[in-house]
């Protein structure tokens, strides 16, 4: 089978070892949600954060080099990321860490590009390729959670982890709105292209 054929049949594989990573990565979202509200077990819910963010470069890693890379892992990948997101800022929330207006920027931004989804649809696309400032954004929330999380508490290192998490939180929240509006200029400029070509395509 030429390179082509191969790159086209993994595409289509589901059982691949970074997909599980991802399965398991998306099992360990309502674990932390648990960890943080009920018995408030910090320790574990930090422990948990940490594999999350190892396994989220692993599963990229391990597609790469073992030529793995699949459509399913294309919207899993994505979709751990943004629950794990959302269960976090959730939880701090409600543990009164972080402001609610906090946890409720960050969805609205979510919610703000899957409402650019249908108007895709009509070109005939599902979604647009991740960029590298959606990856740094994310990059910087994932790191500033664990550290949101262990500053509440008392001491210099609990002090620190407050600050330092309080700087990646505002940079990754600017870089996430920033993404968000850098796809929506992505969607306009692909629906005005689009409609600069169709009357070649049908002739006219």
């Amino acid at each position: 089978m030429d390179g082509q054929g191969t790159t086209a049949t993994s595409g289509r594989r589901v059982l691949t070892i970074p997909n599980v990573i991802s399965i398991v990565r998306l099992a360990g979202v309502p674990l932390f949600l648990w960890l943080i509200l009920v018995p408030e077990a910090d320790g574990w819910a930090l422990l948990v954060l940490a594999l999350s963010g190892i396994s989220d470069y692993l599963d990229g890693y391990l597609a790469r080099k073992l030529n793995q890379t699949s459509k399913l892992g294309e919207i899993l990948d994505p979709v751990a990321d943004r629950l794990y997101i959302l269960s976090t800022v959730i939880g701090l929330a409600w543990r009164d860490i972080i402001p609610w207006w906090l946890a409720l920027l960050l969805p609205a931004r979510d919610l703000f590009l899957w409402g650019l989804v249908p108007f895709l649809r009509t070109r005939g696309y599902s979604a647009l390729p991740v960029h590298f400032l959606g990856k740094a954004a994310t990059a910087n929330l994932l790191y500033a959670f664990p550290l949101l999380l262990l500053g509440d508490g008392s001491g210099l290192v609990a002090m620190l982890a407050k600050v330092f998490g309080w700087a990646f939180a505002i940079w990754g929240t600017a870089l996430y709105w920033w993404a968000g509006f850098l796809y929506a200029w992505q969607v306009r400029k692909l629906l005005a292209d689009h409609d600069r070509r169709a009357p070649s395509l049908d002739g006219s």
